[in-house]
């Protein structure tokens, strides 16, 4: 398999997903997440179409922890909590990111919040003015390493829009390296003449409350 299993019991699938695979619905002849998922649960179970829910995604080029649902009441809590449906704290999916960026952030630790629209047509997002069909979108950062022309910052992420980070972080003037969707032709060419040869993004740190024991689990991705 393609997909690594961090963790699985009755209720959920905890996986790492690797950079370039897509999570669901990838191309004629490609792999996807989800494909591989049900074929791995359709051996093991014998069932002939066993459920599969999926909760949250990551960007094709993006790598990461990704958890899944094995049953529909699963899939209804987890999915609240990636939602952040929830008041409490306690129940909302927290999600976490390092991203290497060209340039500088105003501040070593900030909050970005924006109206971003997705465009059906092109399948990209933008900041928008609050109108018709944009979306409220939240992320913190904190800067943990820098050099004269990159960063890499920590994000925490509390929604989850169409390209959300890439989307912030190049309308707040530092696109992520490896980007050739939202980087500017600068950043594309530094990253390339520096050896940045993929999207510098990726989910490294993933906490949830288990939908039926009610425990917190919590997963890394060292490096």
């Amino acid at each position: 398999m393609i997909t690594e299993i961090l963790f699985e019991d009755n209720d959920v699938l905890v996986c790492h997903k690797r950079a370039g695979i897509a999570v669901q619905t990838a191309g004629i002849g490609m792999p996807d997440m989800v494909s591989e998922l049900k074929n791995y649960l359709s051996i093991k179970t014998k069932e002939k179409d066993p459920y599969l829910g999926v909760v949250h995604r990551l960007d094709q080029p993006v790598e990461g922890i990704i958890v899944f649902a094995k049953n529909a009441k699963s899939a209804a809590a987890l999915s609240d909590q990636a939602r952040g449906d929830s008041k409490a704290q306690s129940l909302k999916m927290k999600k976490y990111y390092e991203a290497v960026v060209f340039g500088h952030m105003p501040e070593q630790s900030g909050t970005l919040m924006d109206e971003i629209l997705k465009s059906g047509r092109t399948n990209l997002s933008e900041v928008v003015r609050k109108q018709n069909g944009s979306q409220t979108a939240k992320l913190t950062y904190e800067v943990i390493e820098e050099t004269d022309k990159a960063q890499r910052l920590k994000i925490c992420l509390y929604t989850g829009r169409h390209h959300q980070i890439r989307v912030q972080l190049a309308h707040a003037g530092c696109p992520i390296l490896g980007d050739l969707k939202y980087g500017t032709a600068e950043a594309i060419a530094w990253a390339k003449d520096n050896g940045y040869k993929t999207l510098q993004l990726k989910a490294n740190h993933l906490e949830f409350m288990h939908p039926t024991t009610k425990k917190v689990l919590k997963y890394y991705l060292e490096g």
